[in-house]
């Protein structure tokens, strides 16, 4: 009894107890955001189990208790069952699939009597956890191509589950995990690689329509491509150390494509797109032959994303129109500008940046909003929750919301930082990507800066799946730092 009352006053003074205020405060602001989304001119009983306010108490409370239970626990359990853990959830979301119960769309969903459960908001620490013990392994190196292939799988599977459950939204979530990676040592040509791609995809949709000095060549086409070309002389000079031969091909496109241009405007009128598809074309093939001509592995590498590049671009436009549902593509649309349909996907966005925007500088005030009180924002107390802070405590209250998330992910670091094992470490990262992501883009979306993808603003957002899922994340994250006293001694 002694030692485990001494065992017990050890962790209590291990916590960062910093985090658990931010923690309980963040909880604190997400009920009455709550309260003011789901509240209803003439209630009376804000605790009332019938009212979302009243039961997001209850869910306050089981995580709270999940918390405490998750700190009594011995911290080499997570390491130790890291991957059963990951296992069971993994089955549990390819059974899900096969869910009868569909809602709004989505089989992602468990009914259980009352009960609604979303197993795709528990995957995630149980997927942050097998990262943890995989990357935590001795002799484990992030360039060596079967490692790199069992993380990725990690990550994919998982992902790929919740995809056919119809829950694209949850999903993309598990892309977070590649900032992990790169704090690990992933090479910056993958982040590069991604965010390059989002430019191809957007600049060719968004101007696909517009010619180029009234040409049969396409705005957003041309650009691209000639992002293309540059990308690739850039990353001649940078991997290849030879500068010279990067600008030899950057002004041999250039200069075919200005000749080309001025003969398409003046002489004959012609899509350019061609000429440039048949110029990245020729560099692919030359840098193939350089690779083996100089037997420089970079040569292939960059010669794979040129070509990677060109099908992925001439790819994009099915994707859009035949891949995604019909209210995704209708979404990306709204987001690029391509369609105003303020009755239909826009609606969400519209409403709920009135309802931040009425809010002005210090807000109406807890329980004033008209926009969400008169319930003209979809989804405001679920995905929309921060509209319901713009509007009820302005804008000294929304900023005040974001710097508590700030402080969270700083402190994150902060402890990840000083874990004196990898499995510590890794899994500390994969907990503030997963914050940052939501809070990113759950944001982003009501401001009309992302795609509106569904995902729950942590802590804020009514439910328990979501609240679960964040405390899980969480707690297990401060009992393996309250641990890393016993390992250090």
């Amino acid at each position: 009894m002694a030692l485990q009352a001494d065992r017990q006053q050890s962790i209590l003074r291990s916590i960062d107890w910093w985090t658990i205020i931010i923690y309980v405060a963040l909880l604190s602001f997400g009920w009455f955001s709550v309260c003011g989304a789901s509240y209803t001119y003439g209630d009376t009983d804000l605790f009332s189990l019938s009212a979302r306010s009243g039961m997001q108490i209850v869910w306050i409370g089981t995580s709270l208790f999940l918390g405490l239970v998750l700190l009594l626990l011995d911290d080499r359990l997570y390491d130790t069952f890291a991957y059963i853990l990951f296992g069971l959830l993994v089955l549990l979301l390819f059974a899900t699939i096969f869910n009868p119960h569909s809602i709004k769309g989505s089989r992602s969903w468990l009914v259980l009597g009352p009960l609604r459960l979303q197993p795709a908001e528990f995957a995630k620490f149980a997927t942050a956890l097998a990262l943890a013990k995989f990357m935590g392994t001795y002799g484990y190196d992030i360039h060596r191509a079967k490692d790199l292939m069992i993380t990725l799988a990690i990550i994919f599977v998982p992902m790929l589950c919740i995809v056919l459950q119809r829950e694209t939204g949850s999903a993309l979530v598990y892309l977070a995990f590649f900032l992990m990676l790169y704090r690990e040592g992933m090479t910056g040509s993958v982040l590069f690689t991604g965010v390059i791609m989002v430019a191809y995809f957007v600049i060719g949709i968004r101007f696909a329509e517009p010619t180029l000095f009234n040409t049969p060549t396409s705005i957003g086409y041309f650009v691209v491509m000639l992002l293309i070309q540059l990308c690739l002389s850039v990353m001649l000079g940078v991997y290849c150390n030879n500068w010279r031969e990067a600008m030899h091909c950057l002004f041999t496109c250039l200069g075919v494509t200005l000749v080309f241009l001025l003969f398409t405007i003046f002489v004959i009128p012609f899509d350019l797109y061609w000429v440039q598809l048949t110029m990245c074309v020729l560099l692919v093939g030359y840098l193939l032959w350089r690779s083996v001509y100089k037997r420089m592995r970079n040569y292939l590498w960059i010669a794979l994303f040129a070509g990677g590049s060109v099908i992925f671009f001439n790819s994009a436009d099915y994707a859009l129109n035949h891949v995604l549902e019909p209210h995704q593509r209708t979404r990306i649309n709204v987001l690029l500008g391509l369609e105003e349909d303020l009755k239909g996907a826009g609606y969400n966005v519209h409403q709920s940046e009135i309802a931040i925007g009425s809010g002005g500088l210090e807000g109406k005030g807890f329980l004033n909003g008209t926009q969400t009180k008169l319930k003209y924002v979809p989804e405001q107390d679920t995905d929309f929750i921060f509209c319901t802070v713009g509007e009820e405590e302005g804008f000294v209250g929304a900023a005040g919301v974001l710097l508590l998330f700030l402080a969270l992910i700083l402190r994150l670091i902060h402890l990840a930082e000083r874990q004196p094992k990898a499995f510590g470490r890794i899994y500390g990262y994969c907990v503030l990507s997963v914050f940052l992501f939501h809070v990113f883009i759950n944001v982003g979306m009501v401001l009309g800066l992302t795609p509106v993808i569904g995902i729950p603003l942590p802590f804020f957002s009514y439910g328990g799946s979501s609240l679960w899922g964040f405390t899980l994340l969480l707690f297990i994250f401060l009992r393996i730092d309250a641990g890393r006293h016993r390992i250090r001694t």
